[in-house]
């Protein structure tokens, strides 16, 4: 599979402090972060720096070795279980840790039909949107400049006929539509954070997600990237839907993430469960033989996305196995112990696809690598400076 949009081949000129051209010079290029966002589900951050869980340090350490783009629940029955309550502090605190060690966050997600806010119950649905909005108003201003993406809107597709129980968000969706909703919600967004990269997210990817994005495109909704959640708890999709799937949703030009990413180390889900979520069991093993499946599948899967020009980042959900369903979804498992699938993914993201070269400069102070994009620092004898590679723009750089 062609990989090479991932890479720049640069050119650049090493020169010193006083600017003399470092000639005939071995340089070391070594990456500290990738462009991609290669990105998980940063749950276990939570009681480990907020209440200092010790047994969650252990994993958190592993998680910090692979990825570099976390996701943070921000659901708001969770968030705010109390009007007027939020729990911004320990959120700041966790977001403000992962961005401290380079991690990009995402909020997940401001408007959603369920872990809605109970206590919204109690409005009419004039109130209802207008407490969506200062909600929105409130998260995005906030956190921004440490939390700059969000899923503004989840799962819209079903939103309006969702009929598990009464909600808040369900009962606006009706009344207003689809479309106004979401246009309401990604306009409030967007006007707290222009520069924000703003997610419609779904698990629905059928024509009815592409009518959905066409509508809303054609409404003037400010959608800078399409989420496409991938919960494989029923088997792998495989390569023919996946690649189905980038044909249908690239034709919309805009970035491709995978938002939420799930495979199986044990049973799969029987084919008649309609909603994950029915599916109850007392424990959920992981077996060896489904952990080399898992990691085979995982493999492949990241392969074909990360070759296809339009998809900017992958997510996987669960870190730890049992941490959605009770599933063996994980990259590890439950007593923090590595599945093959975790020392897959670190392999093939941190030395398959990643450069750390040492090249020599011609006596004009040159070099030119080829290089995958990203974050670097460049040294030479204990000098260096840090570097961003994402064109094959000819760069001069100074180390001190």
């Amino acid at each position: 599979m062609d990989i090479s949009h991932r890479k720049v081949n640069k050119k650049l000129k090493i020169t010193d402090a006083a600017g003399k051209a470092l000639a005939g010079k071995r340089v070391r290029v070594r990456q500290t972060n990738h462009k991609f966002l290669f990105g998980c589900g940063a749950f276990d951050f939570l009681p480990y720096v907020v209440m200092g869980v010790e047994q969650f340090k252990e994993s958190t350490e592993k998680w910090l070795d692979v990825f570099n783009y976390a996701t943070l629940p921000f659901y708001w029955g969770l968030f705010e279980k109390d009007e007027g309550k939020p729990n911004t502090e320990d959120m700041m605190k966790v977001a403000k840790y992962l961005c401290d060690r380079n991690v990009k966050v995402k909020g997940h997600p401001l408007c959603w039909h369920t872990v809605c806010a109970d206590w919204l119950m109690k409005y009419d649905n004039e109130t209802i949107l207008q407490k969506q909005l200062e909600r929105i108003d409130r998260e995005v201003t906030g956190f921004k400049g440490v939390i700059d993406m969000w899923d503004v809107i989840n799962e819209v597709v079903i939103m309006p006929i969702f009929d598990k129980y009464d909600n808040a968000i369900t009962r606006i969706c009706k009344e207003y539509g689809r479309v106004p909703l979401v246009k309401a919600v990604f306009d409030e967004a967007k006007k707290c954070n222009p520069g924000a990269t703003l997610l419609l997210n779904d698990f629905n990817t059928t024509v009815k997600y592409e009518n959905l994005i066409e509508e809303c495109l054609d409404a003037g909704v400010p959608i800078t990237a399409i989420g496409i959640q991938s919960h494989q708890h029923q088997g792998y999709w495989g390569r023919e839907k996946l690649e189905d799937v980038l044909f249908r949703f690239e034709r919309f030009g805009l970035p491709i993430h995978f938002t939420e990413n799930t495979l199986i180390s044990g049973e799969i889900m029987p084919e008649y469960i309609e909603d994950l979520n029915d599916w109850q069991v007392e424990e959920w093993p992981s077996t060896p033989e489904g952990e080399e499946r898992q990691a085979r599948q995982i493999e492949e899967m990241y392969r074909i996305l990360f070759s296809h020009p339009q998809v900017k980042a992958i997510t996987t959900w669960d870190f730890r196995d049992g941490m959605w369903l009770k599933a063996p979804s994980g990259l590890i498992h439950a007593d923090s112990t590595l599945k093959p699938s975790y020392q897959m993914l670190k392999k093939l993201i941190r030395e398959e696809w990643w450069t750390d070269e040492t090249v020599s400069t011609d006596e004009n102070g040159y070099l030119s690598i080829s290089a995958f994009k990203g974050e670097y620092e460049i040294s030479s004898d204990g000098i260096s400076a840090a570097a961003e590679l994402v064109d094959d723009e000819e760069i001069v750089l100074t180390l001190k």
